[in-house]
C-alpha cells in the first residue's frame, strides 16, 4: 500500500495562526507561549521545517478554568513604566535592577527612534516583588557593590535575553546538529569558523542555524541593531559559547557526520594518460619587408566607334607586307612599390600655425611617372572638314541673308 494513504491513527494538527485564533491570542503572545513551554508543538511532517499544534493540545488549554484569561495572564508582557507601576517602585530603580541582571527581559522591540524597548513577563515581576529577600532592593539605599557595578556601566539585559533565547531554541531542537546550530546562532561567523574548521560541518551548522528575530527589513539599520543584540559581546560569554559549540559539534559528529560529496576512485588502468601540450606557433616579431604589388599592363584605350570618325576603305592607308606580319608588342607590366610616408614636424610652423605642422617633405619618393610607350598603329588623321550636308547647310544655301539696316 502506498505511503501517502491516509492514516486515521495520525493525530490531527493545525497551523500556528489557526491555533492562535482558536485560543484567543495574538500571534506574538502565541509565539511567546510556545517559547515559554505553555503550548506544546510538534514538527511539521510535511517537510516545511515549521511547527504545528495538535488538536488535543488546543482542547487541553480550552478545558482549563478561567480560559482564556488565565492563559493571557501567563504570557502578559510589560515595559519599564508598567513594570515599575506593577512592582510599586520608581522607574529609575526598575531600570537599575534590570541593568544589574536581577530582572530578565523576555523580548524586545525597536521604537520609531530605533531605541531598544525591553519587555518583561508580568508574572515574573509579581513573583520578584512578593519575595521577602528582595525587599531591601525595592526600598531603601542600593547596596554599595551594586552601585559600583552601575558606575562602571554594567548592562546585562542583552546578555540575559540571549541566555533565555538560547534556552528557547534548545527546547525546540530535536537533532544534534540543530542544537549545535542554536549555539552557533549567538556567535559571530568568525568565531564559528575558528571553532569548526571543516567547511562541510559549517555548512551543516548554517542549515540548522535559526534566524534572528525579525525586526525591520533585512539589511536595514533596525535589522543590524537586532543582529548586534543577538551576537555575544562579552569575552567570558563568547568563551563559554565556544566551548559549548565545540562540545555540541563533537556530539553531532559522532551521531551523524556532516554530509559531504562522495569521492570517486578511478582505477589507474582506466585513467587517461596525460598528453603533453603541443608548443604554440612561434610569433614573428622581426620587421618584414613590404610586399610589392604587380599589376597587369593596361591596354590602350580606344575611342568608341560613335566618337571616332569613320574612315572609308578607300581613304584608309594600306600597310606594307612587313608591317602586316610584324608581331604586336605589348607594354610590360608595371611594378608599383608602396613607400612609407614620412611626416616631419617643423618647429616654426608648429609655433605659428599648429594645424599646418604636418608637412610632407619633397624628398618623399613619389610614384614614378608613366613612360610613353610606342604605339603599334599610326596616329589618327586630322578631323575632316564640316560636312556640307545637314539642315543648317541647306538653310544657308536656300537664300541670302537680308541686309541689316545701317545705323544712323
Amino acid at each position: 500500500m502506498s505511503a501517502n494513504t491516509f492514516d486515521p491513527s495520525r493525530p490531527s494538527t493545525c497551523t500556528p495562526s489557526r491555533a492562535a485564533r482558536e485560543l484567543g491570542l495574538k500571534r506574538s503572545e502565541f509565539d511567546l507561549a510556545v517559547h515559554l513551554g505553555r503550548i506544546r508543538t510538534v514538527p511539521d511532517e510535511g517537510g516545511g521545517g515549521g511547527r504545528r499544534v495538535e488538536r488535543a493540545e488546543i482542547d487541553r488549554l480550552r478545558a482549563q478554568g478561567d480560559f482564556p484569561a488565565s492563559l493571557r495572564e501567563r504570557v502578559q508582557v510589560v515595559g519599564t513604566a508598567e513594570g515599575a507601576a506593577l512592582m510599586e517602585i520608581p522607574a529609575g530603580r526598575f531600570s537599575r535592577l534590570a541593568r544589574l541582571g536581577l530582572l530578565v527581559p523576555v523580548s524586545f522591540y525597536l521604537n520609531r527612534y530605533r531605541a531598544v524597548v525591553w519587555l518583561y513577563l508580568a508574572d515574573e515581576l509579581r513573583q520578584f516583588a512578593a519575595a521577602t529577600e528582595n525587599a531591601r532592593l525595592l526600598k531603601g539605599r542600593t547596596p554599595e557593590t551594586l552601585r559600583s557595578q552601575l558606575a562602571e556601566g554594567v548592562d546585562l539585559r542583552a546578555r540575559n535575553w540571549r541566555g533565555r533565547h538560547l534556552g528557547f531554541l534548545l527546547r525546540q531542537a530535536e537533532d544534534p546538529w540543530a542544537r549545535a546550530g542554536a549555539v552557533a546562532a549567538l556567535l559571530a561567523p568568525v568565531e564559528v569558523a575558528d571553532v569548526v574548521k571543516d567547511p562541510y560541518e559549517r555548512a551543516c551548522l548554517n542549515r540548522f542555524r535559526p534566524a534572528p528575530p525579525g525586526h525591520g527589513v533585512p539589511g536595514s539599520p533596525a535589522a543590524h541593531l537586532a543582529e548586534q543584540i543577538m551576537t555575544a559581546q562579552d569575552p567570558d560569554e563568547v568563551g563559554w559559547l565556544r566551548s559549548e559549540l565545540a562540545r555540541s559539534v563533537e556530539e553531532a559528529r559522532g551521531t551523524s557526520p556532516a554530509p559531504r560529496p562522495a569521492v570517486r576512485d578511478v582505477p589507474s588502468a582506466i585513467r587517461a594518460l596525460a598528453h603533453p601540450i603541443p608548443p604554440m606557433a612561434r610569433t614573428v616579431t622581426a620587421l618584414v619587408a613590404e610586399p610589392t604589388v604587380t599589376r597587369p599592363a593596361e591596354e590602350p584605350r580606344r575611342p568608341p566607334e560613335s566618337a571616332a570618325p569613320r574612315r572609308d576603305a578607300a581613304t584608309r592607308p594600306l600597310k606594307s607586307a612587313a608591317q602586316a606580319h610584324e608581331p604586336v608588342t605589348r607594354r610590360p607590366a608595371e611594378t608599383v612599390v608602396r613607400h612609407p610616408v614620412v611626416v616631419v614636424r617643423h618647429p616654426e610652423l608648429v609655433a605659428r600655425r599648429p594645424w599646418e605642422a604636418c608637412v610632407r617633405p619633397a624628398e618623399v619618393a613619389r610614384r614614378p611617372a608613366r613612360q610613353p610607350v610606342a604605339q603599334d598603329h599610326e596616329p589618327a588623321p586630322p578631323a575632316p572638314p564640316r560636312s556640307s550636308r545637314g539642315l543648317r547647310a541647306w538653310l544657308r544655301r536656300r537664300g541670302p541673308h537680308p541686309a541689316r539696316p545701317a545705323r544712323a
